[in-house]
């Protein structure tokens, strides 16, 4: 496997018409890649940041796969033998690409953070274990939590921009795109459910993204820390699960923090299934640069 078997671009038309048809073909492996073009067809290529996406193929005899880097974001990249996830950090880092990290199926992340952190003498750890799961038969969870289920408005504009911050330092990942922005294109097209109690106080959220190829990704899903235990997170999930198969969904999918057991078991109770381990790592300083900064 040669590194020029990647073709790399800035141009998302260019990108899609190599890779469109690779990446609908296997729709649950390829969702954020799916997901964040979509985003970036509809609203700009600039949403994820002022610096520009770069895109990537993998063609040996047809597409093999795809990569997607959106900077501050890790790169995210398809399955991958190991021969190919070598020629991909081969191929970046002889462009001098900056990588803050991988996010890619765990086996393909493993051989890239290797061969990475051999090329550039940079360190990098695991930030986080996820599992993806495909809902299968659905379960509403019972006894149902106090309230109700309702779409999200424009008058709850600001509560999902706190939120969708507040989720983010929770879980201790980067905010790439402006809260504002996030909030705004869930709600145009529905696409964040809101559990409210019997007052209408809203105490959980559950967003999702446009269906794209047949699927749908829920994401995120947040409860204020002091409404947490009382069932309002599994009842909205199942709610808006439910809501984005009724519209035509054909896989309803989302990721999960392994180091979570009690979100893994909430999301299995209602009928979500295992697809496939990924793993997200971090990439640091110069190893070369630190040592000089000791002496």
């Amino acid at each position: 496997m040669r590194p020029e078997n990647w073709h790399l671009t800035e141009d998302l038309d260019d990108f899609l018409s190599r890779a469109g048809d690779f990446l609908r073909s296997r729709p649950a492996l390829n969702t954020v890649t799916l997901t964040v073009t979509d985003a970036l067809r509809r609203r700009g290529l600039r949403l994820y940041g002022a610096k520009a996406p770069l895109f990537g193929v993998l063609d040996d005899d047809g597409v093999r796969a795809a990569l997607l880097h959106t900077p501050p974001f890790p790169a995210h990249v398809s399955p991958l033998a190991p021969q190919e996830a070598e020629a991909l950090a081969v191929r970046l880092a002889e462009l001098g690409r900056p990588v803050s990290g991988i996010s890619a199926r765990q086996d393909t992340a493993e051989v890239f953070a290797a061969v990475w952190q051999r090329l550039t003498g940079t360190a990098g750890a695991i930030h986080q274990r996820q599992r993806l799961y495909r809902l299968g038969e659905l379960t509403v969870p019972e006894p149902a939590p106090r309230g109700r289920a309702r779409i999200a408005g424009a008058a709850d504009r600001e509560l999902l921009q706190r939120w969708y911050r507040e989720f983010h330092e929770a879980v201790g990942l980067d905010i790439g795109v402006d809260p504002a922005e996030w909030a705004d294109s869930r709600l145009a097209h529905d696409g964040a459910t809101l559990w409210e109690e019997a007052d209408g106080t809203p105490v959980a959220m559950v967003a999702a993204t446009p269906e794209i190829a047949g699927q749908v990704r829920i994401a995120p899903v947040y409860t204020p820390a002091a409404l947490r235990g009382r069932g309002y997170a599994g009842a909205a999930t199942a709610q808006a699960s439910r809501a984005v198969r009724e519209k035509g969904a054909s896989e309803v999918l989302l990721f999960t923090d392994l180091a979570n057991p009690t979100s893994n078991g909430l999301y299995r109770r209602i009928g979500y299934r295992p697809v496939a381990d990924f793993a997200v790592w971090r990439f640091g300083t110069d190893r070369s640069n630190r040592s000089e900064g000791k002496r």
